[in-house]
């Protein structure tokens, strides 16, 4: 079973910066974070793959940076200029490249407000 844990998140105000990290117990081929606001279905914010290939959605690029330590089996999200809209409880995943399944973090909340 693969082990996500996640660490980093919390309270910050609008236009600050925040940074999640997440290590796997094994290399897995796409490792990113998924957000999930209030009232909100569960949505892709990022992700990454060993091959090189990048993803982010489309509100966060130019604030948002992801990036892969392959080596240490870790994924890290750089957040700046955080916005309210940012709020969300924000999810580590992982899966392999020739299955569909996804393996989850515990989560870590991450809110945005003055």
């Amino acid at each position: 079973q693969v082990q996500l844990v996640e660490s980093g998140g919390g309270l910050v105000q609008p236009g600050g910066s925040l940074r999640l990290s997440c290590a796997a117990s094994e290399t897995m081929y796409r490792m990113g974070w998924y957000s999930q606001g209030p009232g909100r279905q569960r949505e892709l914010v990022a992700a990454s793959t060993t091959t090189g290939n990048v993803s982010v959605k489309d509100s966060v690029k130019g604030r948002f940076t992801i990036s892969r330590d392959i080596a240490k089996n870790t994924v890290t999200l750089q957040m700046n200029n955080l916005k309210p809209e940012d709020t969300a409880v924000y999810f580590c995943y992982a899966n392999n490249r020739l299955s569909a399944r996804k393996y989850w973090g515990q989560g870590t909340q991450i809110t945005v407000s003055s």
